[in-house]
Formats: C-alpha cells, sequence, structure tokens
C-alpha cells in the first residue's frame, strides 16, 4: 500500500519510535519566554540555534515604525524575546529590519520553507507552510521547551484526510471563500485527529499565496496541520529566494520535491469531495469559523440546527454579534475593516484590494487597518505605488504586525464596533471586547469599506 503526502514526510523524519526531527522553529514574543527560563533553569543550551529563527510580530504597534509599545507587560515581553535571543544565540527580526513580519509570512518569502520539512512554531497558523508540501504545525509552550533543548518532538503517526475540491473557481471567489467553505461543511471540529492533504483541480489552480491561505485556516476545521503537494507553481515561488537553494542544489531538490506526492494507491483515514464550481464569496455570522455562509445567504435561525449544542452556540452567536435570523448580510453596516493577518496580509492580498479601492474612497465612519504581513510586503506595495491607491482612498498604509487579528497590541476594536475583516477566527472578543467580527476576503473587505456595509466588489459596479 501507499503513503500519503504527510506519511512521507513524517517517516523521513523519524528519529526513533515517535520522535521526529525538525527542520526549521519559529519564535515571536508571546509564550516564549516561559520556554526559555525552563532551559535556563535546567542549565541547557539550545540545541540547533541555526535552525531557530525569532521576529517580534504580534505586539508590535503597526501605526508608526518607531511608536513605542505602551504597556509594560507588553513592552517587557518584547523585549525579553531580545534578551533570550541574544543570550542563546538566535536571529531574530526587530523593528526596523527590513525582512522582519509574522513568521508565517516571513517564512515562505525568504525561501526559509522548502518541500519536505517539517516546521513548528508556538502559535496554530504555523499550517500555513502546509502550503508547500510541508509538515508545519503549531506547538504549546512546553513543547517549545522541548525543540529548543533536542530539535526533536514526539509526533505519532498521524491519521490523514483527503480534501478534494473539483472544479474551477469563479472569478472573485479565493482561497479564503474556499476555506471558508469547508470549514462551514464539517465544522470546527471536522479535521480533528486528522492531517488534511488538499487535492484536485481548484486546488493546483491556486496561486502559492491563496494556498498558504487555505493551509492557514486548516487549523480553524479542527486539524493539527494542512498539506498541499508541491508542483511548478512552488517551485517558481520559491526560485531565487534568498534561502532557496541555486545551481546544481537547486535540481537536486526539485527532482526530490516531485516525489513528494500522495501516491495513487494511498489510503486515507477520512475523504470529502468538494465542488468548487458552486463556491461563492462567503461571510461569517457567528463567533467561530463554521458560522458561515455565502455572502448573498441571511443570518440562520438556530431552530434550524438539529443538534443541540450547535443550536445553543447559534443562540449565543447571534446574542453577542447582535444580529437576528433572517437578517441579509450583504448590506449588513460595518463600523471597521482589517485587511492583513497571516491570512491575508501578503502582496496578492494587497493588491487586490488595491484593485477594489483605485478610484475610490472610504466610506464615512469607517476605520480601516491596512497592515502588510512583513516589511517586505509594505516595500513591495509601495514599489507598485499600492500605498498611492490607498491613500487617495483614504487609508493609511501601516507597518507590518499581526494588529488586529489578535489584538494583543494596540490595535484593537472598540466594544460593539462591527468589522469586516481579512483575519483566520471571529472568536468573541477576538479583535476586541465586545468587538463583533465578519470573516472575509481581501476584495469583499475593500469593498465593504467603500460600502460602509458587508459587500462584494461587483456591487460597487452597480
Amino acid at each position: 500500500m501507499g503513503l500519503t503526502l504527510a506519511e512521507k514526510i513524517w517517516r523521513a523524519h523519524l528519529v526513533h519510535a515517535d520522535l521526529i526531527y525538525l527542520d526549521l522553529h519559529l519564535l515571536h514574543e508571546v509564550n516564549t519566554p516561559i520556554a526559555f527560563d525552563a532551559l535556563r533553569t535546567a542549565g541547557r543550551r539550545v540545541r540547533r540555534p541555526d535552525l531557530t529563527l525569532a521576529t517580534e510580530d504580534h505586539l508590535v504597534p503597526t501605526r508608526d515604525l518607531f511608536q513605542a509599545i505602551d504597556e509594560p507587560a507588553m513592552r517587557r515581553q518584547a523585549a525579553l524575546l531580545a534578551e533570550n535571543c541574544a543570550e542563546f544565540g538566535i536571529e531574530i527580526y526587530r523593528r526596523g529590519d527590513p525582512q522582519r513580519g509574522i513568521a508565517h509570512v516571513i517564512a515562505p518569502e525568504l525561501g526559509l520553507v522548502h518541500p519536505g520539512m517539517t516546521v513548528v512554531c508556538c502559535d496554530s497558523h504555523t499550517t500555513t507552510m502546509g502550503a508547500f508540501g510541508a509538515l508545519a504545525f503549531g506547538i504549546g509552550t512546553s513543547q517549545a521547551e522541548h525543540v529548543l533543548a533536542t530539535q526533536t518532538l514526539p509526533f505519532p503517526r498521524p491519521k490523514t484526510m483527503r480534501v478534494t475540491v473539483t472544479g474551477t473557481l469563479a472569478p472573485g471567489v479565493t482561497g479564503k471563500d474556499l476555506i471558508l467553505a469547508l470549514i462551514a461543511e464539517i465544522g470546527t471540529a471536522g479535521g480533528q485527529g486528522h492531517l488534511i492533504e488538499y487535492q484536485g483541480a481548484a486546488i493546483e489552480a491556486l496561486s502559492m499565496e491563496a494556498r498558504m491561505t487555505v493551509c492557514n485556516m486548516t487549523v480553524e476545521a479542527g486539524s493539527r496541520a494542512g498539506l498541499i503537494a508541491p508542483d511548478e507553481t512552488t517551485f517558481d515561488y520559491l526560485r531565487g529566494r534568498p534561502h532557496a537553494p541555486t545551481g546544481p542544489e537547486w535540481d537536486a531538490e526539485v527532482a526530490y520535491w516531485q516525489t513528494l506526492r500522495s501516491d495513487d494507491d494511498a489510503e486515507f483515514d477520512r475523504d470529502l469531495v468538494l465542488d468548487g464550481d458552486k463556491i461563492s464569496p462567503f461571510v461569517t455570522w457567528g463567533t467561530n469559523p463554521a458560522q458561515g455562509v455565502p455572502l448573498d445567504a441571511t443570518v440562520p435561525d438556530p431552530a434550524s440546527f438539529a443538534d443541540p449544542a450547535l443550536r445553543a452556540a447559534a443562540e449565543r452567536a447571534l446574542s453577542y454579534m447582535d444580529l437576528k435570523p433572517g437578517t441579509p448580510l450583504r448590506g449588513l453596516p460595518i463600523d471597521a475593516v482589517f485587511i492583513g493577518s497571516c491570512t491575508n496580509g501578503r502582496i496578492e492580498d494587497l493588491r487586490a484590494a488595491a484593485d477594489v479601492l483605485r478610484g475610490r474612497t472610504v466610506a464615512p465612519g469607517v476605520e480601516v487597518y491596512l497592515v502588510p504581513g512583513s516589511d517586505t510586503v509594505r516595500q513591495q506595495a509601495v514599489d507598485e505605488g499600492l500605498d498611492n491607491v490607498f491613500a487617495a482612498a483614504g487609508i493609511q498604509l501601516r507597518t507590518s504586525g499581526c494588529s488586529l487579528c489578535a489584538a494583543v497590541n494596540e490595535d484593537r476594536l472598540r466594544p460593539g464596533q462591527r468589522a469586516a475583516s481579512t483575519n483566520n477566527r471571529n472568536f468573541e472578543g477576538r479583535q476586541g471586547k465586545g468587538a463583533r467580527t465578519h470573516v472575509v476576503s481581501p476584495a469583499v473587505a475593500a469593498a465593504s469599506a467603500v460600502a460602509g456595509h458587508l459587500a462584494a466588489p461587483k456591487d460597487l459596479e452597480a
């Protein structure tokens, strides 16, 4: 019997029993101080500082590059990352470094993530890197200590799930809509206990950035990792990046990477088929990513959920979101828009927003947070003149960071504010205490900023 892609990578990294070797460990400010304290107490060193990279992303302000972190606890936590990296010999990208940004954005754009690698970070959205055919997943603080000390991690043979997306996505339908449609279909626990591999014509047609969006939100379906087999799209993206191989080494690596796909006779523990032709722009209405529907739909009635737990969750969500069943989502007034995050803060996402905003202005009273995923992305946007498009629309192109995705920095919505947001989660309080989040694609977010309510780009042409 053949092997799945995930099984091939897992087997190639087995050290002993269920212990796997890790090729790359990413760090950021949140949670990591505890792991370093544990190392220090035990008198241990970092096993492979050369395979470890840190970046400031979660706690940094984004309005201005030189803006100080106001909250003392956050300021101290950010300082601890720099101090720990200096003590243990780990490279760190700090504010002012042109390569700094969100961990899951800079690792791919620097060419640090290659097909067949194992990648971890103390952050659930490490799943992003699975778009390259890598086994990438989030870990906890105690696991981070284990990785720092040994460059290994216990990881039993995973169960696998294949999601095949057939057909062709319609114009205006994005990777974000695809993954939201999948999560709405299978629920937030639909992938639990499995690693999801995405296959099918609609997946193969996606850009690398769209693939990263899909894998990024795989964790929202309960799966620890999402993977897409590498192909020419992958190789074209990696070619010429700072840490990508060159010359004969590149040719040898590509020859190996081409073997990284599930065998034809591989058996998956679960199989699901999604019709890409039927997917349309999506929006969440509730307080978890599975509570989503097409933008053309209305807010569902909790009574329509047969499962008592889902019904109760819907009732609570509608109370928090201040919505009534039957309310059309298209046209729902908003107060704020967030375009950014490790889900949708790449140059392709900024271009999509600029395409909608060009020649238009933001509706009165709508606050827009436009935050690139890295300083490289920001500079590319400036080089392409996108900053002028945003400025003409009344939007500041901020410096990079997690910003409103996590709201553990100084970017927060106020209680009761309703936002169209390109981040990955719409939990209660995710973007600020009492804030109400509708997760959408960058194009829908930009159109909503212009309209002052949830809208698709085509609505602006009427």
